[in-house]
């Protein structure tokens, strides 16, 4: 980025806040807005309150009541964000799509922070994701939105262990609410999402790994809000590969794991594998070979009144198997399948530019308010960066499509040739041609992050 697009940077922060004061009435609390924000925005290493306050030449303890305390709406500023997203970077009904646009997908996933200490909200030993292992940490649950190159936050909310909700005395210290109690995730997801489509987005896909695939009650969820799925299964997950004739407990008419109805039913066997390859954001391509086949699952022990897809992938390189179901039409093609179903590494992208850029772990406080307001904002920050990446690129390809100048003649004179070397920048003589193209930053992500000064 050139120093007049980072400078431009501050100008639209602004202009982008201010669509959103009306969720915060007093004006001093949209400077804290402003103060907080940029914060985010900014190089710090850790960005919580005291170090943003302490570098903008604020006072931390009028920054610690806004994000705790203050009267603000932050749900309104969630919804105003949804809505923004749905209003201005949803696909307009009837648009004609190209070949490789798999439409709007919605990321399901959660996350975990490491913590120490027994004060956060949430906080106490179970898995996290990020240490790979049994810690002291946060899980948060997290709902985003992939269309293209497009792809933000657009929902968070914690995840509140069964030990919290039944001592209602920690909770009240830590500002949690009484009527929230334990919800399982999938209880969570289901209901990001309902409050999703209510805001007016619409997804053509939702994904999610096997946490959530694992639960008949969460697919039948989705199904039941009218949205199209697919999510990977563990490979002990259940389903009839034909209807059981009888209704029985015994073996022969139970259901079976998909693990083995991939390996004996004559609906996979008589198949040949399908080879595709599907691409990766940061890695190269995979190479799966593919199966596919309708069944029934498993609900409440009884199987369910429509079949749906099952999937298994298998790459030969690493051995590995994947197992996934969806409720997808049965005519939709199997390429198509699995280059959605491994749309789902987007939401990992987004959590390592949220956590590593934008400073979502980066909370240190004790109170649940705080917390959801930290989360809300981070979300804010990451729609105005993939705006400003999106507008950024479009303008760098504008210019690349441009007639190329016609070239100056060349000077006759030896000395005319040595003055220009003497101003050439270093080591432009020899730069690969491939270097040059990407300067040109159609394929970008995401834009430089640390652009906007706190001072």
């Amino acid at each position: 980025m050139s120093p007049e697009q980072i400078a431009g940077l501050a100008t639209a922060l602004t202009e982008f806040l201010g669509l959103f004061r009306n969720c915060l009435g007093e004006c001093r609390l949209r400077d804290h807005l402003a103060t907080y924000c940029r914060g985010l925005l900014s190089n710090l290493p850790r960005k919580s309150v005291e170090p943003i306050a302490l570098a903008a030449g604020s006072t931390v303890r009028a920054l610690q009541l806004f994000l705790t305390d203050r009267v603000w709406d932050h749900v309104r500023l969630r919804d105003r964000l949804q809505q923004r997203i749905a209003s201005r970077h949803a696909p307009a009904p009837g648009t004609i799509r190209s070949p490789d646009d798999l439409g709007v997908i919605g990321l399901i996933d959660e996350t975990s922070v490491a913590k120490k200490g027994d004060k956060t909200p949430g906080v106490q030993r179970q898995y996290c994701g990020a240490s790979g292992k049994i810690d002291n940490c946060v899980v948060t649950v997290h709902l985003g939105y992939a269309h293209g190159p497009f792809t933000v936050l657009l929902d968070s909310d914690l995840f509140l262990p069964q030990s919290w909700s039944d001592d209602r005395a920690r909770c009240r210290a830590a500002d949690i609410p009484e009527d929230l109690v334990y919800r399982p995730k999938t209880v969570i997801a289901l209901e990001q999402v309902r409050h999703a489509l209510g805001q007016g987005l619409k997804f053509d896909w939702m994904v999610f790994d096997e946490g959530y695939g694992k639960d008949p009650w969460f697919l039948l969820g989705l199904d039941a809000v009218g949205q199209t799925w697919i999510g990977e299964v563990p490979k002990n997950f259940r389903c009839w590969p034909v209807l059981p004739q009888y209704s029985s407990t015994r073996k022969a008419f139970a259901s079976k794991k998909v693990y083995n109805v991939v390996r004996w039913s004559p609906a996979f066997i008589s198949q040949e594998w399908q080879t595709l390859t599907c691409p990766r954001q940061t890695v190269v391509p995979t190479v799966w070979d593919v199966k596919a086949a309708q069944v029934y699952l498993v609900y409440e022990g009884r199987p369910t009144d429509r079949t749906y897809w099952l999937l298994v992938a298998w790459n030969r390189a690493t051995g590995e198997y994947k197992y996934y179901v969806s409720n997808a039409p049965p005519r939709t093609p199997l390429e198509m399948l699995l280059k959605v179903a491994f749309r789902r590494a987007e939401i990992e992208h987004l959590f390592r530019l949220v956590k590593g850029e934008v400073g979502l772990g980066h909370f240190e406080g004790r109170s649940y308010v705080g917390l959801l307001r930290h989360m809300i904002l981070c979300q804010l920050i990451m729609l105005f960066l993939a705006e400003q990446t999106a507008r950024l690129n479009a303008e760098q390809a504008a210019v690349a499509a441009l007639p190329a100048a016609p070239a100056e003649k060349k000077s006759a004179r030896p000395e005319a040739r040595e003055n220009a070397q003497d101003h050439a920048l270093p080591g432009a003589g020899n730069r690969d041609p491939h270097d040059a193209a990407c300067d040109h930053g159609t394929d970008r992500r995401v834009a430089e992050l640390a652009v906007c000064p706190l001072a």
